[in-house]
This record gives C-alpha cells, structure tokens and sequence, in this order.
C-alpha cells in the first residue's frame, strides 16, 4: 500500500449517489483520511438512490476496514476544512450539481461544501469537481471554464467503455478509477486503456 493522504469529499445534489459511495469505499479501505460534508439535496439524493437517511461510516461504509472518516456538518462554515491551515491532498466534489459548481466557479461560500472548494482553491490544491447533469446549459459551460481557470479540474461522470464493462459496476469503477488517479492515490481498480497486446 502507497502512502495515505487526507481527502476532502463533497456530495451535492446531482444524481449519481453510487458514484460518491463507491469512491468513499476505495478512500477508506487504502486506510486514507476522509472529510465528508454532504449538502442538503445531497442527503436527499443519498436517500433517494441509495435508502441512506443517516450520514456516517456505519450507514455509507458499512463493512469496510480501514481508513478514518470525519463528517462535517454543511451548515457549519466554520468547521475546520474551511481553513486555508488545514492541510489536506485534495478535494473532490461528486456528484456535483450545477447548483454547486455555479457557487464554487463564483466564490460563493454560503455552505460548508462550497466554502471548503473555495479554500481548496485559493490555497492552490487539487480540487476535482465531478459535474453530473446534462446536457449542458452556456452557463454550466462558462462555470466550468472558470472553475478550470482557477485551477480546478472538471471530471464530468462519463465513464468509457473501451474495457468491455459488464454491468453498472465497473461504469462506476472507471470514473472513481478516474477521480483516484486525479489525486494521484493508488488503486486496484482495472479502468486504465492498456493499448492493442498489453497484458
């Protein structure tokens, strides 16, 4: 196993519940640091897609070994990872709605998920914000632009196709796959192109 880092994870409103639950997974079984703050359609969303009406490790994580998890509360912009001084190796988003990704592309830090990609942002760390919905307003496509500017890198949840998956699963695993080589955190998840006649 690679060095453990600490990670900030945001969960918003957009659909894609499995995606967060499957990263949260990975980041605690590799025995990493994980700061969760879940906004309010967030909860709503794990409700819906995943029966989760509780956040915590026993609810989210259930089974898996490793790793700690720190849960923030969204109405709390006071809570520690929104400090510049608190250090940490990255910042996801995902699912990230457009409601979300507009208030991070302009600053505006009314909730704890935002405030913290904020920070992220202006104390020049990795943040990776995971867009969801489509299509694409000219608006989400302007926000995103200034999200890259500021040094963000967008994700979008599009999974490829070339590894022949065979169900819902290993769509999910290539974009976590994905987000975990952003933060550049070692894995074991078969999601990278090999080329004709690798092994």
């Amino acid at each position: 196993m690679g060095r453990t880092s600490r990670v900030v994870v945001g969960i918003s409103g957009a659909s894609g519940a499995a995606y967060a639950l499957r990263l949260l997974g990975m980041l605690l079984t590799g025995g990493h640091e994980v700061h969760l703050v879940v906004s309010e359609y967030g909860k709503r969303l794990l409700a819906d897609e995943a029966g989760i009406t509780r956040i915590g490790r026993e609810t989210m994580a259930a089974g898996v070994e490793g790793g700690s998890l720190v849960v923030h509360p969204n109405k709390d912009v006071g809570a520690v990872i929104a400090s510049g001084s608190f250090l940490h190796d990255g910042m996801v988003v995902v699912p990230c709605s457009s409601t979300s990704l507009g208030a991070i592309a302009h600053g505006s830090g009314s909730n704890l998920l935002c405030r913290a990609a904020m920070v992220t942002l202006k104390e020049r760390r990795k943040l990776v914000v995971c867009h969801r919905e489509t299509p694409l307003s000219l608006i989400d496509i302007e926000n995103m632009r200034r999200v890259a500017l500021a040094g963000g890198i967008v994700c979008p949840t599009n999974p490829g196709f070339y590894l022949g998956p065979r169900g819902v699963e290993d769509l999910v695993d290539f974009v976590v796959g994905k987000v975990l080589d952003l933060l550049e955190i070692e894995h074991g998840l078969e999601t990278r192109w090999r080329g004709p006649g690798s092994e």
